[in-house]
């Protein structure tokens, strides 16, 4: 184990540069103390590992210096055979570079590990096509050439043109400043801005890219989580409508399924609980409820509450019979 950690630390310098004890802890997961006896054991076997005091200081590497550190652990190994897997290799459009790369991780394995990996490997099965309840999981077609024009012009810091047709509008030409890709629940977004302006793309609305020889003006460093968050929270607040839905807590997980966003839950009486959440809009609010049955129901606001009585009160009126149809006094059917 010790080993494995003397490994990632090294790595962990000619990677980052310099960087604080703190942090390489919380990357290593061990104490301060624990990592500055690492340090000490290296500089022992001869890594020049050099501390730099001050408010900005912290460990690196002599300039330069290069080890060959390519073994991997079992684990490791059976790590990036696991995301190399069938519905892992599919983003980004990486499929046969990853599946490139996992053959080289295999063959470069003792011969005796890759038979024992291949094996633990077909044990895990990662985002299959359906759940247990036989829902299929959403898929995206993109256009010929989309997803590498785009990729590449993330990478290398270019500008990118492409056609887009957005929802309810003829389709238009844009030009971005591209700033990074992601991926949710099968569907991957552009994060740009367009004149100075924050905007997110789905790729599968784009009927067409190209990257273009100017670079695009966007920051050095980027942290694509707070961007995501952030731009996440304004479309919520945005293009969203919240309902307050009280629910049987069994049937929770199934709404939530369904529903954009959570922002508050309170627990009731009777194993029921209060949940604050957001979904598309109307007509989606009303569909997530309305297939609960009698285990929920809107709170508010009023408009939710007036179409589920407007649907209620169609469906009565088209499946009721000429004799009276006796419920039981949960209001079920007999």
């Amino acid at each position: 184990m010790r080993a494995d950690r003397l490994v990632s630390l090294v790595l962990l310098l000619r990677q980052r540069g310099r960087i604080t004890a703190d942090q390489l802890a919380s990357e290593l997961e061990v104490s301060t103390r624990t990592v500055l006896r690492d340090i000490d054991a290296l500089s022992t076997a001869g890594v020049p590992v050099y501390a730099d005091r001050g408010r900005h200081g912290g460990y690196s590497l002599l300039p330069g210096f290069r080890t060959e550190l390519t073994g991997l652990n079992h684990d490791e190994a059976l790590a990036l055979l696991t995301a190399g897997s069938d519905r892992g290799e599919k983003v980004f459009g990486l499929s046969a570079p990853l599946a490139s790369a996992m053959r080289k991780v295999v063959d470069a394995l003792p011969e005796g590990h890759q038979v024992s990996l291949g094996d633990a490997a077909k044990r895990f099965l990662v985002e299959p096509e359906t759940d247990l309840l036989s829902r299929r999981a959403p898929t995206e077609d993109l256009a010929d050439g989309v997803m590498s024009e785009v990729r590449a012009a993330v990478l290398t810091g270019r500008r990118l043109r492409f056609n887009y047709a957005a929802p309810g509008k003829a389709p238009s030409r844009r030009t971005v400043d591209p700033i990074g890709l992601v991926t949710v629940r099968g569907r991957t977004y552009l994060l740009a801005t367009r004149s100075g302006d924050d905007r997110t793309y789905r790729l599968s609305r784009m009927l067409s890219a190209e990257e273009l020889p100017e670079p695009a003006q966007r920051p050095a460093q980027v942290d694509l989580d707070r961007i995501w968050a952030e731009r996440t929270a304004q479309f919520l607040s945005e293009n969203h409508i919240p309902v307050v839905v009280r629910i049987k807590t069994s049937r929770r997980e199934e709404l939530l399924e369904n529903a954009r966003s959570v922002r508050a839950e309170e627990p009731e009486p009777d194993d029921w609980i209060r949940l604050d959440v957001t979904f598309e809009d109307l007509r989606h609010a009303v569909w997530a409820v309305w297939r609960l049955d009698t285990d929920a129901e809107v709170l508010a606001p009023e408009s939710v509450r007036d179409a589920m009585y407007v649907r209620a009160e169609a469906l009565t009126a088209r499946y009721r019979s000429r004799r009276s149809v006796p419920t039981n006094v949960s209001g079920q059917y007999t």
